[in-house]
C-alpha cells in the first residue's frame, strides 16, 4: 500500500466518522470542547490556587466522561454533573471568566445527552443553582450578579432542552418511518408471494386438468387404432385432444398474464376475446359494457375473462352459428360479466376434458365471486360476479 493510497483511505474513513458523528455531543464537539477549556485554564484562570484546583478537578472530570462514556455511561454522567457542579462552587470568585465556561460547558453537554433521565437533569440544574447562590452569597456579590447567573442557567437549561425534545422526536420520527418502510416492504413480499402462489395454482389447475384430459383421449385413440383398427373414431379423439391441448395452452398463458405488468383494462382484453371469436367462428358476437369501467385486481379479471372464454367456447361448441351475447356491468357494488346465447339441445357442463364452467366456478369463487349457469328465458346464461 503506496502512502498516497493510506492518505485517501484515512481521509475517507475520517469523512464517514464526521458524517455519522453527533453534532451536539459527539466526538468531535467533545474535543472543540476539551481544547477550549484546556486553554481557558492556562490563559483566562487567575493566579489563585484554590480557583485552579477546582478547574483542574472540573476538568479531570470532564476528561473522565469524555474516555469513559461508552464503556461506563452511568459514571461517566456521574463525573459530568460533578465537572458542572464544581467551577459553580468558585463562579462567585471575582475576575475569574473560566469558571463559567466551564459550568455552561459541562450544563451544556450533560442537558442534550439523549439518554440522560430528566430527573438528573432537574436536579442537576437545581443544584448548580443552589451553589451558585451560595458561592455569590459568601463572596459579597450584590444582587444583580445573584440574579443574572441563575438566570443564565435557567435559560440554557431551556434551550437545550427544547432543542433535546426536538431531536428525540426527530430521531422517533426516523425510526417510525424506518419501521413503516420494512413493514410496507413486508406486506409487498407477502402480496407478492400469495399472487404468485395463486398464479401457481392456477397454472397446476389448468395444466392438471388439460394433460389429464388430453391423456385420456390418447389412450382412448391408441386403443381404438390397436385393438379395433377404427381409424376415423381415433381420428375423431386425436383432434379432440388437439382442441384439448389449445385450450390449456390459452388457459396457461391466461393465467401468466396476471403476473405482467401491461395487463390490458378487462373491458379491452374482452373486447379482444369476443374479436377473436368472431373471427374464428363467424358468428355474431355482442359486447356491451355499462357503467363507468374500473380497475380490479388481476386476479378477479383473470377469472371473469377466463370465464367468458370458456362461456363462449361452450357456444360455439354446442350452438354454433348462433348469436352470443356478452355483457360486462360495472354498475353496483360487484363487477358482473353475462353471456347469453341460444339454449344447446343438452345441458352445457364439463367437456369429456373433464374442465370447463366447474373450474371457472372454482377460479371465481377463490376471488370472493359467484358463478351461475342455467337456461333462462329460452337461452343459455352464464353469470359472473366479482367484488369490485
Amino acid at each position: 500500500m503506496t502512502l498516497g493510497t493510506g492518505l485517501r483511505r484515512l481521509i475517507r474513513r475520517g469523512v464517514r466518522l464526521l458524517r455519522a458523528d453527533d453534532p451536539e455531543t459527539g466526538w468531535l464537539i467533545r474535543i472543540v470542547i476539551s481544547a477550549l477549556l484546556v486553554w481557558a485554564l492556562l490563559y483566562l484562570t487567575p493566579a489563585d490556587a484554590v480557583v485552579r484546583t477546582v478547574l483542574v478537578a472540573s476538568l479531570a472530570c470532564w476528561f473522565f466522561f469524555v474516555a469513559g462514556d461508552v464503556r461506563w455511561p452511568r459514571l461517566a454522567r456521574a463525573g459530568l454533573a460533578l465537572a458542572t457542579l464544581l467551577p459553580a462552587t468558585i463562579a462567585g470568585v471575582p475576575e475569574n471568566a473560566s469558571a463559567p465556561l466551564f459550568l455552561y460547558a459541562a450544563l451544556f453537554t450533560f442537558v442534550l445527552l439523549p439518554r440522560t433521565p430528566m430527573w438528573a437533569i432537574l436536579a442537576l440544574t437545581g443544584a448548580v443553582i443552589a451553589v451558585l447562590l451560595t458561592g455569590f452569597w459568601l463572596a459579597g456579590r450584590g444582587a444583580t450578579a445573584m440574579l443574572t447567573q441563575p438566570t443564565l442557567v435557567i435559560i440554557l437549561v431551556l434551550f437545550n432542552l427544547h432543542r433535546r425534545e426536538y431531536r428525540l422526536r426527530a430521531e422517533q420520527t426516523a425510526l417510525l418511518l424506518e419501521q413503516t418502510s420494512r413493514t410496507q416492504q413486508a406486506q409487498a413480499r407477502a402480496a407478492a408471494l400469495d399472487e404468485r402462489a395463486r398464479i401457481a395454482r392456477e397454472l397446476h389447475d389448468v395444466l392438471a386438468h388439460s394433460l389429464g384430459a388430453l391423456g385420456v383421449q390418447l389412450e382412448v385413440a391408441e386403443a381404438q387404432l390397436t385393438e379395433r383398427g377404427d381409424v376415423s373414431a381415433a381420428a375423431a379423439r386425436i383432434r379432440r385432444a388437439r382442441r384439448l391441448a389449445v385450450d390449456g395452452l390459452v388457459e396457461a398463458r391466461s393465467a401468466v398474464a396476471a403476473l405482467r405488468a401491461d395487463v390490458p383494462p378487462l373491458s379491452q382484453a374482452l373486447g379482444d376475446l369476443v374479436a377473436g371469436h368472431r373471427a374464428d367462428h363467424t358468428t355474431t358476437v355482442t359486447l356491451r359494457t355499462e357503467g363507468s369501467p374500473r380497475s380490479l385486481p388481476s386476479g378477479a379479471e383473470v377469472s371473469l375473462l377466463r370465464t367468458a372464454r370458456e362461456a363462449l367456447t361452450n357456444a360455439a361448441r354446442h350452438a354454433p352459428g348462433a348469436p352470443v351475447t356478452v355483457v360486462l356491468d360495472y354498475r353496483g357494488p360487484t363487477v358482473r360479466l353475462t353471456v347469453d346465447n341460444p339454449a344447446p339441445p343438452r345441458p352445457i357442463g364439463d367437456g369429456a376434458g373433464g374442465y370447463g364452467l366447474t373450474g371457472a366456478r372454482e377460479r371465481i369463487a377463490l376471488v370472493g365471486g359467484t358463478l351461475e349457469a342455467g337456461v333462462v328465458d329460452g337461452g343459455w346464461r352464464v353469470t359472473a360476479e366479482v367484488p369490485a
